[in-house]
């Protein structure tokens, strides 16, 4: 793919805003040469340029944003060349590629995460591209990171278990009692607090502790909604019994009420966060989410 082909097709979509495409073979998920890092950050500032100067050339896409993407694989030094060249760029945001990886990367994550959002500007929103996990408590560690927007398919994921999001989000001054209202009973969380150290089968094993897996038999005669007050389709019409029904007869719509649910409780707990910021309050919900957290 030239520079040139892919700004043809940008100018036939003519979106208000794409994201410019990158040598993102160098990611944190392994060890990265420096020089297959460096080469990763001089092959997207090259397209990049090339992009940002045909750009200027087309009437169509004057109204279009760009945005630049971080590269530089686990490389410090590389990461941060690349945040610094790419922010003086006329960009309208940026998108830190290359964070996916596993959970002994965590660190190194968070670490670049902080390094690279300081040489970001604080006027143009910045992307984090997360194929890993996403899980709740990454997503604010990400947040206090200098993070504003996220992709990703937790909520997919989660899906693809058989499972359902049920973590509180409602960061109120008594949390425990929230969590037991929202899951339900003390023995459901008893239940979570055993799945971490269940090893029974993969997928108890890819099972975080924001979820529950409504294969299991004890949710053969709950008939309870997947969460108590949630205002998705499934939670309003359909019980975690009819659920597990669907799940275990391998029917195909409890993967679409499943997914239902998961978006709208996701998309929920970023309205928290929203409204937590507004507040001055991201401590209390990142406490609240922390103490779900496996």
């Amino acid at each position: 793919m030239t520079a040139s082909k892919f700004m043809a097709i940008q100018q036939a979509l003519q979106p208000d805003w794409f994201q410019c495409l990158s040598d993102g073979e160098a990611t944190c998920d392994e060890a990265t040469s420096i020089k297959r890092a460096r080469k990763s950050v001089d092959r997207s500032l090259l397209f990049l340029d090339n992009c940002l100067k045909l750009q200027e050339e087309s009437e169509v896409l004057q109204k279009s944003s760009i945005i630049g993407v971080i590269e530089g694989g686990d490389v410090t030094e590389e990461r941060l060349r690349s945040a610094r060249e790419t922010a003086k760029r006329p960009v309208g945001g940026f998108l830190l590629d290359g964070f996916q990886g596993n959970p002994a990367t965590l660190e190194t994550r968070l670490h670049l995460l902080s390094s690279v959002t300081a040489e970001l500007p604080e006027d143009k929103p910045r992307l984090v591209l997360i194929c890993g996990v996403s899980r709740p408590d990454e997503v604010l560690e990400c947040i206090e990171r200098g993070v504003d927007l996220f992709e990703s398919f937790f909520p997919y994921q989660v899906t693809e278990r058989g499972c359902a999001l049920t973590f509180s989000f409602d960061y109120q001054p008594n949390p425990e009692e929230t969590l037991l209202q929202q899951d339900g009973t003390q023995e459901e969380i008893k239940y979570v607090d055993q799945t971490k150290k269940s090893k029974t089968t993969s997928c108890d094993r890819e099972m975080t502790s924001f979820e529950i897996n409504l294969k299991e038999k004890k949710y053969q005669e709950d008939f309870s909604p997947l969460v108590r007050g949630c205002s998705c389709y499934c939670c309003k019409n359909h019980t975690r019994a009819y659920v597990h029904h669907l799940l275990v007869t391998n029917e195909l719509l409890a993967g679409v009420l499943l997914m239902m649910h998961n978006f709208e409780h996701y998309f929920g707990f970023f309205h928290s966060i929203r409204e937590a910021l507004k507040s001055d309050r991201l401590a209390q919900l990142k406490e609240l989410i922390r103490q779900q957290a496996s």
